[in-house]
């Protein structure tokens, strides 16, 4: 039997299967703290997934709420983007959660983890502030929160609600600065706020491949098809982009809600065969898209909920793997790119500013300033980095330091 802490893990966002698309961050993460701890993931089920794998290493436990052709509440798009887009799947919530409140109870109870690590103030973080409130040995808890769940999820209850998980939690981290000012307006003190991003696999995925040769042409966008990526910004910069550059296109990797708009938008400008819709991408499979593009774009907006990037990992890849960056100039992104440093900054919703920027990407390229960005960028966001730095605080959330002390 395994001396090592268990750590059980909360997250709505986890891989359905080797190679998805889904966004894996949560799984990076904690695949990378089984040095160091048993890791269980309890995350929601969804069609043509395992129900319990082992994945990496990682005990991943998948809890239904619904037949499985229902399950459709988490996936392509988010939890907040799917509500609002199709208002028939609040009906799907109280049972969601119910069934993520009875899998981590029976978890506390069965698992006994040592420490548990909430991915989302909302559910996950209150669930699990109420859930051990039930149990006789009740382990601490870390939340993370990583954007939506703090700028989206607004009203009084909810607002009320994540102030209640802070105060609950050993430990409230965040992805960006952005995030803690967030918190503050909150009414939660800075000091109890620990900003930490996500990671990237710099040493090996993403990384430059000198065999590879970057397009001349080629503007790449990678991301969720929803409103605070900004895809619509970028078709409207295209007219102008063609203007000074005809054989200009733009790849675009993502699947959302705001696909048919966005092609729609496309017919309406008369670009549509400049586009090309590429559909979802596996995270293998995103290095080849970075390293052929001659510019890869990021046009976050603030969406008119209020839900913005919490920091846009998306553009460290692309540095990563050499390529240039035009980004918007949001809080988050100020992180990612101090002072510009490493990217073209541009005002958001500005498609003209954009434009701009795009072609004297294209037209002006600076290698020099991508490969200092890149070694900045590895010191501050390569896994091992990450996740050497979410152990220490996972280990000094428990009573007893079991980590360093098995050490």
């Amino acid at each position: 039997m395994s001396s090592r802490p268990r750590l059980l893990v909360l997250a709505s966002t986890y891989p359905r299967w080797r190679g998805d698309h889904e966004p894996g961050f949560v799984h990076e993460l904690a695949r990378r703290l089984t040095r160091e701890f048993d890791v269980m993931v309890l995350c929601p089920h969804a069609p043509g997934a395992a129900t319990d794998e082992q994945m990496d290493g990682v005990q991943v436990h998948r809890f239904r709420y619904a037949p499985a052709a229902l399950e459709t509440l988490v996936n392509d798009g988010g939890i907040v983007t799917n509500l609002k887009r199709q208002r028939w799947k609040w009906l799907l919530v109280p049972a969601f959660g119910l069934a993520l409140s009875w899998a981590t109870w029976r978890a506390l109870m069965r698992w006994q983890p040592d420490v548990v690590h909430a991915h989302w103030l909302l559910p996950q973080g209150a669930i699990i502030a109420l859930a051990r409130k039930f149990v006789r040995r009740r382990p601490p808890f870390v939340v993370t929160s990583h954007g939506a769940d703090l700028f989206a999820l607004r009203g009084a209850v909810l607002q009320s609600a994540k102030r209640w998980v802070a105060r609950q939690a050993a430990c409230i981290t965040v992805v960006s600065a952005a995030m803690q000012d967030e918190l503050t307006r909150l009414g939660i003190a800075p000091a109890q706020v620990q900003i930490e991003p996500m990671g990237v696999d710099l040493s090996e995925r993403f990384a430059p491949d000198a065999t590879v040769a970057r397009s001349a042409t080629e503007i790449l966008f990678v991301g969720r098809l929803v409103e605070k990526k900004g895809l619509r910004h970028l078709l409207d910069a295209m007219p102008m982009i063609l203007a000074q550059l005809p054989q200009a296109r733009l790849t675009i990797a993502g699947f959302g809600p705001e696909l048919e708009p966005r092609k729609a938008q496309a017919r309406a400008l008369g670009i549509e065969d400049a586009l090309d819709f590429t559909g979802p991408v596996s995270q293998a499979d995103l290095p080849a898209l970075y390293r052929r593009a001659a510019v890869f774009v990021a046009p976050f907006v603030q969406a008119r909920d209020g839900d913005q990037e919490g920091l846009g990992l998306v553009s460290v890849e692309a540095i990563g793997c050499g390529c240039p960056v035009v980004v918007s100039d949001l809080p988050a992104v100020r992180q990612v790119f101090p002072n510009g440093e490493g990217a073209r900054l541009v005002p958001p919703a500005d498609p003209v500013a954009l434009a701009q920027a795009v072609l004297s990407c294209m037209m002006q390229r600076d290698e020099t300033a991508v490969a200092v960005a890149r070694e900045r960028m590895r010191l501050a966001f390569d896994w091992d980095s990450r996740a050497a730095a979410y152990a220490e605080i996972l280990d000094r959330a428990m009573p007893t330091p079991r980590r360093r002390s098995a050490e």
